[in-house]
C-alpha cells in the first residue's frame, strides 16, 4: 500500500494511520480521562491526551 497516497479528506494514507497508531495506544492505557484531536484543513494536527488519576477514600 503506497502510504503517501492521499485518502478521500486529501490527507495521506501514513499520516492517518500514524495518528489512528495514536489514539488506539492512548485508549489501551486511558482508565479515565479524554482523548482531544485538533485537525485544521482536514488533518490531524494535534492529539491531547488527559489522564484522570482517581484517589481512593
Amino acid at each position: 500500500m503506497d502510504t503517501n497516497k492521499p485518502t478521500a479528506a486529501g490527507v495521506p494514507q501514513g499520516v492517518l494511520t500514524a495518528a489512528l497508531e495514536v489514539v488506539s495506544e492512548a485508549l489501551t492505557r486511558l482508565r479515565f480521562g479524554a482523548i482531544n484531536l485538533v485537525v485544521h484543513d482536514g488533518k490531524v494536527v494535534q492529539i491531547d491526551v488527559t489522564e484522570k488519576k482517581r484517589l481512593n477514600d
